[in-house]
């Protein structure tokens, strides 16, 4: 799989959420965000979009906490996004 296919599955797992809010953050962060992020930042970024909503929502309205620090950073970087 080349990297163009790799992006637009993730492009499809960031937009298709069970919450509006959701996809809306993850569609803006990709857009964005996710060309300027390191490669362990990207990686980490993957793993956060496969989470389902449930375990993702919490981490970035900040009423849990990630144990790992690279997702941490990007968690940081979606609390920060501004949705159009």
């Amino acid at each position: 799989m080349d990297d163009r296919e790799k992006l637009n599955r993730l492009r499809w797992r960031c937009t298709r959420r069970a919450m509006l809010e959701m996809d809306l953050l993850l569609g803006e962060f990709l857009e964005r965000i996710f060309p300027t992020l390191t490669p362990e930042q990207a990686d980490a970024f993957v793993v956060l979009a496969d989470m389902e909503d449930l375990e993702l929502w919490p981490l970035i309205n900040a009423s849990r906490e990630c144990a790992d620090p690279v997702q941490a950073e990007v968690v940081a970087l979606l609390r920060n996004v501004r949705v159009k």
